[in-house]
């Protein structure tokens, strides 16, 4: 039975995600890829228009997951869960940051590629609706600002340590430092007078 075309296509970007994190994006062909899944390059052509093409699709699958995240944030105008709201999105963000390690090691390893192919149109839409959402929140005077404040600071901060994990931490491994994410970012969120103020404080 033919295999189906979803299911190559599939193939082709898992194969491209694992040399071009393993070679770099530049130093690596429509040819190599092919070798690696035994087909051609015209089998490849057949999918995708270019390399360029199959970056841009991984780099939307980042942004899928990110979207998991941002589709939620309204569940945030809850005053009563507010914050163990985001504590449990932040938790399953981190999972699927994880599952999804070599997307972001990607990311972090072609910068230069990945910017080139950011002005697709669909990238743009793609990109747009998430900072609309976003922007949604946390300029919303319904949630008071120091809520605000926590839940942006424990993005970032989630962000920051796993995306930069071997570079900032060395050796200590990405589980350490994924835990110690998860329990900060709770002592940020619910230390003293963090509740009361998700309860019903002041608003900004």
């Amino acid at each position: 039975m033919p295999e189906r075309r979803t299911d190559m296509r599939e193939r082709i970007l898992d194969v491209a995600l694992e040399l071009f994190n393993e070679k770099g994006y530049e130093a690596t062909s429509l040819r190599e890829i092919g070798e690696r899944l035994g087909v051609t390059k015209a089998a490849i052509y057949y999918h995708f228009q270019s390399k360029a093409d199959i970056l841009l699709e991984l780099h939307l699958r980042m942004h899928a997951v990110f979207r998991d995240l941002v589709d939620e944030v309204d569940r945030l105008y809850d005053p009563g869960q507010r914050l163990e709201t985001w504590a449990d999105l932040l938790d399953r963000f981190v999972d699927k940051m994880l599952a999804n390690r070599e997307l972001f090691v990607l990311h972090q390893r072609n910068q230069t590629a990945i910017y080139e192919v950011a002005g697709d149109e669909r990238h743009q839409a793609e990109q747009n609706h998430i900072e609309e959402q976003i922007r949604g929140v946390f300029s919303s005077a319904d949630i008071p600002l120091d809520d605000r404040v926590r839940i942006v600071w424990t993005l970032g901060g989630t962000l920051l340590a796993l995306l930069g994990e071997s570079a900032l931490f060395g050796a200590a491994g990405v589980d350490a430092v994924a835990a110690r994410v998860r329990a900060l970012a709770r002592e940020t969120l619910f230390r003293q007078g963090a509740v009361s103020s998700s309860a019903g404080g002041a608003h900004e």
